[in-house]
């Protein structure tokens, strides 16, 4: 019962960050704001109910198992892709390049604040 009670939670935020996206004409995937309007949540709440955890695990334990489909669409649409590979390698390429400079830089800026916050705390504890 604590898997049921985990994954209908998990598709209500599913669903209402879904009706959010469409009502607000949103340009992000409904899931993704449900996923955001989670965290934020649990971050509220300060912990994780025992029913999300569970079913959290026993779906990320299965997490294989969700690769399926994708993997037979590839093979489904292979002469698609095997006559447009050049693109999608560029692409590829290039938003990994992006993604690993923005990491890096969302990174620097975090340790930085991080850095800064720790040191005004720890003068403000000395005066």
């Amino acid at each position: 019962m604590q898997f049921l009670n985990g994954i209908t939670l998990l598709l209500v935020y599913q669903l209402v960050g879904e009706i959010t996206v469409r009502l607000f004409a949103l340009p992000i995937p409904g899931p993704v704001l449900g996923m955001v309007m989670l965290f934020a949540t649990l971050a509220i709440r300060g912990g994780t109910p025992a029913a999300v955890d569970h079913a959290s695990s026993t779906l990320l334990s299965h997490l294989s198992l969700l690769f399926v489909p994708a993997g037979v669409g590839m093979m489904a649409h292979f002469d698609r892709i095997a006559a447009e590979w050049l693109p999608i390698t560029l692409t590829l390429f290039l938003s990994t390049i992006v993604t690993m400079v923005a990491t890096a830089i969302v990174m620097q800026v975090t340790t930085r604040w991080l850095t800064g916050n720790a040191r005004e705390t720890q003068e403000a504890d000395h005066d």
